[in-house]
Parts: structure tokens; sequence; C-alpha cells
């Protein structure tokens, strides 16, 4: 048989390509240029086809897809939430993605994304506390340490300039495995045995458990005057972290209000609640943290420009890095009106 022509190769980046990847970058290196390719293009926002994910919901977890376009090139994730995974030793979180070209439809590649999803994930948190957190900030809380955690922290520290870590998950062991991970990051990690002492001195609180029900991580005397939450867990229907009172106290940011109303914190308000999006916070538009003693939220669910990012960010270094493997996706006769002829060459190529 002949071999594959270029037109029906796909660049596609595996697992381990993306960990090398990312080790050969450095994470924090890497966090701190994905999140500057969120912000760029959270400053060109209205250029690109936004929908709320399109979601399938089961019992025990959801399956999503989230597509967009800047018109040039289109951008999907596939992804799925299933926290019972952990108890099965599996992930909760797998994805993988693509990209193509708009003016031919064609691929131009396809990626994992369970790890990149963990750090865009981080890296927009951090981009989002750039704009919001207090000036100065250098301790975070770190509430659910399970397998998001650690890029948090890294994030944090890279793009904000975070220096303590602090620590806390209703299971010990994943607590263990946060602060051994972080050891020698140059964070200081300090282990707490509740919210509240992980909350101590925090300027910062980031909240990121996987349970799919309302929950209240955090109620309302817990947090006083002058932090910023990031809010990343409550990512479905019937998943929340914060109890609505502190959501009545803060100043709201968000990423597409269509999708956030339904999935976010903000799905515990009434649907016309005033919030922010962070876009406009960003371009100009609309004031971040107003005072000191603001209460500021990123409710934070991912959106599919985000994946975009980080998809065309590591599109882009694909060349250079040489880290990946071509896989024949696209069938592509002498002929665009003769497919069948193709299989029928096939065919005679096997048989001779």
């Amino acid at each position: 048989m002949t071999a594959p022509s270029r037109n029906a190769l796909v660049p596609f980046v595996s697992v381990d390509n993306m960990m090398k990847l990312v080790l050969h970058i450095g994470v924090e290196r890497m966090m701190a240029e994905l999140a500057a390719e969120i912000e760029a293009d959270f400053l060109r926002w209205p250029l690109f086809d936004k929908t709320p994910r399109v979601a399938s919901h089961s019992e025990v977890g959801v399956i999503e897809l989230m597509p967009t376009s800047d018109g040039e090139t289109y951008g999907f994730k596939y992804v799925n939430g299933h926290p019972s995974n952990m108890k099965k030793g599996l992930q909760t979180v797998t994805a993988f993605g693509l990209l193509a070209d708009v003016a031919t439809g064609y691929p131009l590649m396809l990626s994992e994304m369970t790890l990149l999803t963990a750090l865009r994930t981080a890296a927009t948190s951090a981009m989002a506390a750039k704009w919001l957190a207090p000036k100065g900030a250098r301790v975070m809380a770190m509430i659910g340490n399970g397998a998001q955690a650690e890029f948090q922290a890294l994030a944090f520290k890279a793009v904000c300039g975070i220096e303590e870590i602090r620590l806390y998950d209703i299971d010990p062991a994943a607590t263990v495995k946060c602060a051994r991970n972080l050891a020698g990051r140059g964070l200081t990690v300090v282990s707490c045995t509740s919210a509240e002492q992980a909350m101590e001195g925090a300027e910062i609180v980031t909240t990121c458990t996987a349970d799919k029900q309302y929950a209240t991580i955090l109620t309302d005397n817990m947090v006083g005057s002058g932090v910023h939450i990031n809010a990343v867990g409550g990512d479905c229907p019937g998943k929340t972290e914060l109890h609505r009172d502190i959501l009545l106290r803060s100043g709201i940011f968000v990423e597409y209000p269509p999708q956030t109303r339904i999935e976010g914190e903000i799905q515990q308000l009434e649907a016309d609640h005033p919030v922010t999006e962070l876009w406009q916070v960003i371009a100009g538009q609309a004031a971040g943290r107003t005072d000191a003693r603001q209460i500021t939220l990123f409710d934070s669910v991912g959106f599919a420009i985000e994946d975009f990012s980080a998809l065309r960010y590591v599109h882009s270094r694909l060349r250079t890095s040489g880290l990946y493997q071509n896989l024949d996706m696209i069938a592509d006769p002498d002929d665009p009106r003769d497919l069948f002829g193709m299989l029928l060459r096939a065919g005679a190529a096997q048989a001779a």
C-alpha cells in the first residue's frame, strides 16, 4: 500500500509527549505562558463563537463537549467529570481536544487534555486573581487537595507571587500527597486539619472539591472582608461549594454568564443577580476589585475559549519541540470524488 499523503496526517500529542513538553518548558513557566495566552484571547473575546458546553448528565457524572472558534481556527474539548471514579482508582476528569482549520475543516492537531486541562484551569485561576485579588497577596488557602491542587499552587506562585500555601482536605492522605509534591518548589507549605485553620491569614482562598452535590465548603462566617475567592469545584448543575450568603456579600466575576448561571456558584442566586464578565475587566470595560475590603469571587466553571487558548499554545510549539506523532486520520484520495476507488486500490494492493 502507498504511504499516507501529507494531507492525511494529523499531529497527535500523547500524554507522554505532553509530559515531556511540560517538563521541557518547566511547569511554572508553562503556567505563566498559558495564563498570558488565555488573557490575550480574553482581550479578543467578542471575536469568538460562544455557547455553553453541551453536557450529557448521568447519576454518576457528566460528559461534555466544549466548542469555540475565532473565525480562523476551530477547537473543541471532550471532557468528563465523574467524582466516584477516584474510588475505582480512576481519574475524576479526563479530556482530549482538537484544533481545526476553519477554511478547510481539516484537523490541525489532536491532543490529550487531561494534563492540559489541569494546567489551563490553574492558569485561568491565577490570571483572574491577577486582576481581582488584593494587591501584594502572598498567602493562599487551598481547600481540596486532589489532582488540581498542585497546579493551582504553582500557577499562583508563578503568576501572582504567592509564597505560602495552606492545605486542607477532608482526606488527610490527599494533603500529605499535595505537600509532598510541592516540597522544594519555593513555597512555604502548611498542612492544616480544618478549612478554618487553612484560611487563617489567607488573602486568596481556592476551593477545589469534586463531589457532585450541593455542598458548603465555605460558610459565611469563615469569610472575612478583603479576600479573593477562587471557586473551582462547582462546575455543573447541582454542584456548589459556597454558602449562598457569601455570594450576596461578594463582587462576582464569571467567564460566560449563560453557562455559569447553570453550572457555577451563582446557580444558587436569582437569574438576574448582577455579575461581571472577566473579559470586560481585562479589556478595561468594567471595574475589578474596587476597594481593599471588598470580597471578590471568581466563579470559575471553565469555558471553551480557555481550552482553545491552551490547544493553540501547544500547537505553536509542535515544530520546535517535535513532541508529537503523525496519525493517519484523514482519507485523502488522489481524486476527491473517488473515495470508493481509493478503497478498491487499497484492496488490490493488499491482495498483491
